[in-house]
């Protein structure tokens, strides 16, 4: 989980962790961890007759910290150690809502007093860039969503890291900061729970008080996949890429229904329930947020067999979710039915295909909703990830441009446009 952090602080010194401080919370219910303060030493290195590593005080500083035991022993502790040089420093994440409850007590109780703020401390971010935004990044723990968050982060946004495994996506934000990117912290989420989007939206707005940047890219294959046997296959990418292999891998990857309902509810309904959870902070964004939504060239809608379904998709004037939801029971019940191919849906990865479809025309409409926020959607490009079983041929660096370009844009910027990669392209 996240810890409450977000002013990045830098302390040229060393550090001393000496007292846990009680007192009575304005709002018990709130408080998630203890008071843990830091007696801060900026230190000044001087000739000593008994050592060649001594210091002299020259000033202190005090700052409470609310702060998770797990970021006390991964980051604290081997800052301490590290500090033997007075170029070397201590790094933490203050977020405004601790800023703000801190101020508070101080007006309200009088154990904390002046002293505990006295003194300056130099704010610096990684790479020295303010962060000013605020980004939740879906699906981030491996991939195009994991380089997305890297380069987010390199950006100077601090992102809020999401993936429905813990473990991964606490190890995904560890591989960050062994980068130097610590403007970066992990949320459970799985898209598919509205329990667990009501617990990543009640964070964000406990810490950040509002969403600058969305980035939809939590998504799943629909199929069942013997990878054996598909490598055995041996099929090169021009085959993919041409559609050649649509026939060739039908053996093998096995469209089935627990597979298209899990992947109609990630990459469409999941998409839907998040945005809908975080539109309120990202409307309170001071420039106009962007929602991007990470789609695939398999959602175009020139790749659709069935002229109607085409046409309804198509058509903003008279699009509606309503529409887009009758449009996925259909394919839902023509799989049932297996009468994909015979009622007009795509023969390669067809739950894939129509949830990207779907997820293109939901795009369309929330950009149309919401004309203050800039809200697009992007096909990566054919990337080697773990979707497409690492048979495409960009790498994630490439992949991951068109989402942190559209992620990045500035206010006046295009909203409710399908991107191929960095280019404007037809829904």
């Amino acid at each position: 989980m996240c810890p409450d952090l977000y002013t990045h602080v830098r302390v040229h010194g060393i550090f001393v962790l000496f007292n846990q401080f009680n007192y009575q919370h304005p709002d018990p219910g709130q408080l998630e961890y203890p008071f843990l303060w830091l007696l801060l030493l900026p230190l000044q290195p001087f000739t000593s007759p008994t050592s060649t590593n001594s210091f002299a005080t020259t000033t202190t500083v005090q700052i409470p910290v609310v702060i998770k035991s797990d970021l006390l022993f991964q980051s604290l502790l081997p800052a301490y150690f590290g500090l033997n040089t007075p170029s070397s420093g201590l790094q933490l994440y203050l977020s405004p809502s601790f800023l703000r409850q801190t101020f508070r007590m101080k007006a309200t109780n009088p154990e904390i007093g002046s002293s505990h703020s006295q003194g300056v401390v130099n704010m610096a971010t990684s790479g020295n860039k303010k962060l000013e935004r605020y980004a939740v990044v879906t699906g981030a723990n491996k991939g195009i969503g994991l380089e997305t968050v890297r380069q987010l982060a390199k950006s100077g946004v601090m992102v809020v890291l999401t993936a429905r495994d813990e473990k991964r996506g606490m190890e995904a934000v560890a591989s960050l900061q062994k980068l130097g990117l610590f403007n970066v912290c992990f949320h459970q989420l799985d898209v598919q729970s509205p329990e667990s989007i009501a617990s990543l939206a009640e964070f964000m707005e406990n810490q950040f008080g509002r969403l600058d940047i969305l980035v939809n890219n939590a998504g799943a294959s629909g199929v069942v996949t013997d990878q054996d046997a598909l490598r055995a296959l041996n099929i090169d990418s021009s085959s993919w890429l041409s559609g050649k292999a649509t026939d060739l891998v039908q053996s093998v990857i096995k469209t089935t229904n627990e597979k298209a309902e899990e992947c109609l509810s990630t990459n469409y309904y999941g998409c839907k329930r998040v945005t809908d959870a975080l539109l309120p902070l990202l409307q309170l964004s001071p420039s106009g947020a962007n929602i991007v939504n990470v789609s695939s060239l398999r959602g175009e809608l020139m790749r659709i067999p069935n002229e109607h379904i085409r046409e309804q998709l198509g058509d903003l004037d008279t699009l509606t979710e309503e529409k887009i939801d009758g449009i996925l029971v259909k394919f839902l019940h023509d799989l049932k039915q297996d009468a994909l191919e015979a009622n007009g849906w795509q023969k390669m990865l067809p739950a894939y295909s129509i949830s990207k479809a779907a997820l293109n025309a939901y795009t369309r409409l929330v950009a149309k909703r919401y004309p203050n926020l800039r809200i697009n959607c992007v096909h990566p490009g054919y990337v080697k990830t773990d979707i497409n079983w690492h048979t495409g041929t960009m790498t994630l660096e490439e992949g991951a441009e068109g989402s942190v370009m559209l992620a990045l844009l500035p206010e006046g910027g295009p909203t409710g446009c399908y991107f191929d990669r960095t280019k404007v392209a037809e829904f």
